[in-house]
């Protein structure tokens, strides 16, 4: 699975299961911490959409949390930047 780091933006090629001390293989930043999770949100209540979640006050930074789950974003961006490439395409003279 591909798994967009939230520092340098770079793609990582991950298994499901992301262990506390995997780091990013560009920048070397920690993979299993909040803001390369699912469940991430700045809008929510300690800025996670799970509520059962203990409160981590450092984002960017590895973590124990149980319910970390690995962002979809990559996939999303990929599935975006196909769906502009057929547009332009559709739009191209």
């Amino acid at each position: 699975m591909d798994l967009v780091c939230f520092s340098c933006q770079k793609v990582n090629q991950v298994s499901d299961k992301i262990s506390y001390r995997e780091e990013c293989l560009h920048c070397k930043a920690d993979l299993h911490s909040c803001k390369n999770c699912y469940f991430y949100d700045p809008k929510s209540y300690n800025e996670c959409k799970e509520p059962s979640a203990d409160v981590v006050k450092e984002k960017e930074r590895a973590n124990f949390c149980d319910f970390y789950k690995p962002s979809q974003k990559g996939a999303l961006l990929d599935e975006k930047a196909k769906l502009k490439a057929a547009a332009e395409a559709l739009f191209k003279k």
